[in-house]
């Protein structure tokens, strides 16, 4: 390219009005301090890694623009500010950070540099820029600084490449060959990140993988299980492998704050907010979507918290997280966020807005994916005082056309429920009354799979009921709704299904005066707890919706998150550092049966591991479900095997106890025969160590504490 040797006689000076060293510009010799990895404490592995990685130059948020104008240098203060004004509508440009060389006469020579605060901006201003046409005979093109190390070393001479051996990669659903059939769970407490199998039959979970310090904040897995994310303040880290848990890639974000996988895993959200250095500035934040395979950034967005924060409040600086939410099903083809009178949709392909414009909706409030199928629904509250209704939309995408639509009215708030499979939706109404001054609610059921999506309307036996929780049950018909008033509210369960009156919603039952807020349905569905958090000191129902019959009734005190795992066999109550006592966790059986508990101080998170969806078609899972007693005999014996080991090592354990406490009881007696003497003397000579030949004799003394005189003075006759 023009100029290329020119800028690289330029390099030194350019580092040094830049801030930068001079003597690190051998590239080969810039190395991180000792354990600068991602805030992760290296052993001695890592270590290994490292050494064979190519670390960042730190020119990395510096571009070179060649083919600018060569002016004189009484042009030169009106070519600096065009070239800044179209710099800095991609990134910030750090102070001093844009620099023209010029010769001896003040000429520039047809280039400049260009620091910006994040090497995302740089590379942005770089795809973005390279062929920007000034005009007819100045177009730029642009390359990164760290690039002229690569440029420099090019051989002049072309050879072929080293033919490297193939290495197969470490398969990352090991963990789901279990013989076992078990499940994963992490845990973190104190400064400890713990990975571990939940083993049931040995009523204790079994260890995996254990690291201190793995974490800055939290840890996330990924929607089917393969990775777990970590976060650290130079940005987000993910790890598997069958039980080493090997970093499998880095994403660079700096200070980054929060996470979200993108449905099918393919992509990972990072999102990070700055305060603002001006009081009057709002808070900039900067969403990145990486490749989570190759660790490419995709795209960036920037701007301040409000633009992130249509719709809703919560996250860092009132942006609703997370920002994007992703449609489309497994494939990961669209993900959308909300802004102000609008929603944008974009597809992966080209990671830009569907037909390049968004949808345009005066005051929608809130939107949601069906789970299955490329389907918006999305709510607009009332309009010009009450004249323009309310109204719930169902968009497809990628075509925009709207399938259903219906209007509300007097409508105070909107909530929408998506069933599992996008077979049904529900739309929790809050409606005023005629005088305003109370509200009542009432559903909106949609049956999306049926022609022209009809709509059934459900309210309540008592329309003043508050509802308290709604629970769709996982790829099923059915749905729980706790309402009335505390402390001992009601819970109806509903079916969308109803032998004698087909596409008729129909209540199945009212349990009266449950001490429950919160409702957990199993991912196997059938079966649901009926939990008491918070001020009800976390009391459990195991209840089976079959059959319509409570199973059991717990208790796990102050119990502040229940989970279920992915195959809904086993859930979790957990009691995190939000209390002071008894942090830790209980581990139940479907049923309601407590099968082992542990505590740990300072407890902070617990997250089962999720289960990709079976590969096996509805058929096979039929037929299994046929010949369930088949296959059951098998883990029935191993599980009488279990059960056996169980029963000879509690039965070892008592011996032991025993055994210590005869120990224990022999070697007092001997102390105690050894003392006998001084005990004697202790005594006046008396040698009986026979309690009941001693008499007790009560014996009282009398003892004057205080005497008071006074003299006291009256009157004859008085």
């Amino acid at each position: 390219m023009a100029a290329m040797a020119a800028a690289m006689d330029e390099i030194i000076d350019i580092s040094s009005r830049l801030g930068i060293d001079p003597s690190t510009i051998d590239l080969d010799s810039i190395v991180l301090p000792e354990g600068e990895n991602m805030g992760i404490i290296s052993d001695d592995e890592m270590i290994r890694e490292e050494d064979n990685m190519e670390f960042d130059s730190g020119f990395d948020c510096i571009i070179v623009v060649d083919n600018i104008p060569e002016v004189p240098k009484e042009k030169f203060d009106k070519l600096e500010n065009v070239i800044r004004k179209i710099y800095s509508q991609i990134g910030v440009i750090k102070d001093d950070g844009l620099w023209m060389p010029v010769d001896n006469n003040g000429r520039t020579l047809g280039y400049c540099f260009i620091e910006f605060n994040t090497p995302q901006e740089a590379q942005l201003a770089k795809e973005k820029t390279t062929g920007y046409k000034l005009d007819r005979s100045h177009i730029f093109v642009v390359n990164m600084f760290e690039d002229f190390e690569k440029f420099m070393k090019v051989p002049d001479e072309w050879a072929p490449p080293e033919k490297e051996e193939y290495k197969p990669g470490e398969n990352l659903q090991h963990w789901l060959t279990d013989e076992k059939a078990r499940d994963q769970f992490v845990i973190r407490a104190g400064s400890d990140t713990e990975v571990l199998w939940n083993d049931a039959r040995h009523l204790k979970p079994d260890p995996v993988y254990k690291r201190a310090f793995w974490t800055e904040s939290y840890v996330q897995w990924s929607p089917l299980g393969t990775y777990l994310a970590t976060l650290h303040r130079q940005g987000a880290a993910v790890w598997g492998g069958a039980s080493s848990f090997n970093r499998l890639m880095r994403y660079a974000h700096p200070q980054v704050k929060f996470i979200d996988f993108s449905n099918g895993e393919n992509y990972l959200v990072t999102y990070s907010s700055h305060e603002p250095s001006n009081p009057r500035d709002t808070h900039r934040v900067v969403l990145n979507i990486f490749d989570v395979r190759t660790g490419k950034l995709m795209r960036d967005f920037k701007g301040s918290a409000d633009e992130f924060a249509v719709g809703g409040s919560g996250g860092v600086a009132g942006v609703t997280w997370p920002v994007f939410k992703w449609g489309g099903g497994k494939d990961d083809k669209y993900f959308a966020r909300i802004g102000k009178n609008l929603i944008s949709v974009y597809e992966t392909e080209t990671f830009a807005l569907v037909d390049k414009k968004s949808l345009k909706i005066d005051s929608v409030m809130d939107f949601t994916w069906s789970p299955a199928d490329p389907i918006l629904a999305l709510f607009v509250p009332e309009l010009g005082g009450g004249n323009q209704p309310a109204r719930v939309s169902l968009i497809q995408i990628p075509s925009k056309q709207e399938l259903r639509q219906k209007n509300l009215f007097s409508v105070s708030d909107c909530k929408m429920y998506w069933q599992s499979n996008g077979e049904y939706l529900a739309v929790k109404v809050d409606r005023y009354t005629k005088t305003k001054k109370s509200t009542y609610t009432g559903f909106e059921l949609f049956r999306i799979k049926e022609r022209d999506i009809p709509i059934e309307v459900l309210e309540l036996e008592n329309k003043n009921d508050k509802i308290i929780a709604f629970a769709w049950e996982p790829k099923g018909h059915r749905f729980a709704i706790i309402h009335g008033d505390s402390p001992k509210p009601d819970i109806s369960f509903y079916t969308m299904r109803s032998g004698h009156s087909a596409g008729r919603v129909t209540k199945l039952t009212t349990l009266k005066g449950k001490q429950a807020n919160a409702l957990f349905w199993s991912p196997a569905g059938r079966f649901i707890i009926l939990a008491g958090l918070k001020g009800f000191n976390g009391q459990l129902e195991f209840y089976n919706v079959d059959e319509l019959e409570t199973m059991a009734t717990a208790e796990h005190f102050m119990a502040t998150d229940i989970e279920w795992d992915p195959t809904g066999r086993y859930v979790a109550t957990a009691v995190t550092s939000v209390h002071e006592m008894e942090n830790g966790f209980n581990i139940w059986s479907f049923n309601g049966k407590l099968l082992y508990r542990i505590l740990k101080d300072h407890f902070f998170q617990f997250s089962w591991r999720p289960r990709p969806p079976t590969l096996l078609s509805p058929e096979k899972e039929e037929e299994i479900a046929k010949n369930l007693k088949k296959y059951s005999k098998k883990y029935e014996a191993e599980d009488q095997d279990v059960s056996t080991l169980l029963s000879e090592q509690e039965r070892e354990r008592r011996r032991a106890l025993k055994e210590e406490w005869e120990n224990w009881v022999q070697r007092w007696n001997k102390i105690h025969e050894e003392e006998r003497l001084e005990r004697q003397q202790l005594r006046d000579g008396e040698a009986s160590d026979e309690e009941e030949e001693y008499e007790a004799k009560e014996v009282e003394v009398e003892e004057v504490i205080n005497v008071t005189e006074e003299i006291v003075s009256f009157e004859y006759g008085q």
